[in-house]
C-alpha cells in the first residue's frame, strides 16, 4: 500500500472541483474549519465529524524516561496529546 499526503492545497483543490467554488475560496472556508477544529482542541473540546471520526485531547501523565547515551533516568513531564478515533464507516 502506497501512502500519499494530503495537502491544504489538494483539499482546497477538490472542494473547487466538487463545489464549484473559487480556488481562494475554498482555501479560506478549508482555513476557517482547520481553525475553528484546532481552536476547540486546544480548549481541550472533543471534535466529532460523523461518518469521519473524532478527535479528543487526552493527558499523559508524569512517566521516566532513558538518556539512551548516559542511561540516565530522566522524568518526563506530563503533557497533552491530540488523539484521532475513526468512525465504524471510516474503520
Amino acid at each position: 500500500m502506497t501512502t500519499k499526503t494530503i495537502t491544504r492545497a489538494n483539499i482546497a483543490a477538490a472542494l473547487h472541483h466538487e463545489v464549484g467554488l473559487t480556488q481562494s475560496d475554498c482555501a479560506e472556508l478549508l482555513e476557517t474549519v482547520l481553525n475553528e477544529i484546532s481552536g476547540c482542541l486546544a480548549e481541550g473540546e472533543t471534535v466529532k465529524i460523523c461518518s469521519f471520526g473524532s478527535f479528543s485531547v487526552r493527558q499523559k501523565g508524569q512517566r521516566m524516561g532513558r538518556n539512551p547515551k548516559t542511561l540516565e533516568d530522566i522524568p518526563i513531564t506530563p503533557r497533552r496529546v491530540i488523539a484521532f478515533r475513526p468512525s465504524q464507516k471510516l474503520r
